[in-house]
């Protein structure tokens, strides 16, 4: 799966001369945390965060008083508080490697390009949803934790073996392990109890670390 399938469309946008009291707004208003900053001409030069705009107000250990701190933000632009040099994917950016984008820049969200135009943004509230639909969250049914060899076929003798006991694959995912030789696999299903899919997993992996109905 891409960017495009879980990007936010059409996001919100400022200038840079738009006034940090204005970009402040509209976060609030839309419960956004970032802004794509566009140019006259709708080419992306920046972004600016809601980490910025806080930044650049007055410490609580000012002496002015709050018409006194208002009128000074007022006076800043986007320009003077965002981030010039931007991170961006595109709508075929595989969400595995924006995802590692995001951590390896500790950042919370990207714009999403064609050339320079902005199409859309990413976030991590987007990788979030992700990740839940991809272990089923939403769906009741048999979890398991599991150690197993690091070996070819074994997932797929797994998985035949839950089928047999008449289990419905819901989610399952691989994680490095112990050491080398081995991994962890969390695998949910549904339509199997756990006394059958502990029955089905036991000739397959070394250990069976947790399992539970959620």
């Amino acid at each position: 799966m891409n960017v495009g399938k879980i990007m936010t469309r059409n996001p919100f946008t400022v200038s840079s001369d738009t006034p940090v009291t204005d970009a402040q707004a509209l976060m609030a208003r839309e419960k956004i945390h970032r802004l794509p900053v566009l140019d006259r001409q709708k080419n992306l030069v920046g972004i600016v965060a809601e980490t910025d705009l806080l930044k650049a107000a007055p410490s609580e250990a000012t002496t002015l008083n709050m018409y006194e701190m208002f009128n000074l933000l007022s006076q800043l632009t986007v320009r003077d508080v965002m981030t010039h040099k931007v991170v961006t994917v595109t709508e075929d950016t595989l969400i595995e490697d924006a995802a590692r984008i995001l951590v390896d820049h500790d950042i919370g969200g990207v714009p999403v390009v064609k050339g320079a135009t902005v199409v859309g943004i990413v976030t991590e509230s987007d990788i979030f949803k992700l990740f839940i639909e991809l272990f089923g969250t939403r769906r009741r049914g048999i979890r398991a934790t599991t150690l197993v060899p690091d070996q070819r076929a074994e997932i797929a003798h797994i998985t035949s073996a839950l089928s047999e006991k008449g289990g419905n694959i819901v989610s399952i995912g691989t994680f490095p392990g112990q050491d080398p030789t081995n991994a962890v696999c969390i695998i949910k299903a549904d339509e199997i109890s756990r006394e059958d899919m502990i029955e089905a997993l036991k000739p397959f992996v070394i250990e069976i670390t947790d399992i539970r109905e959620v």
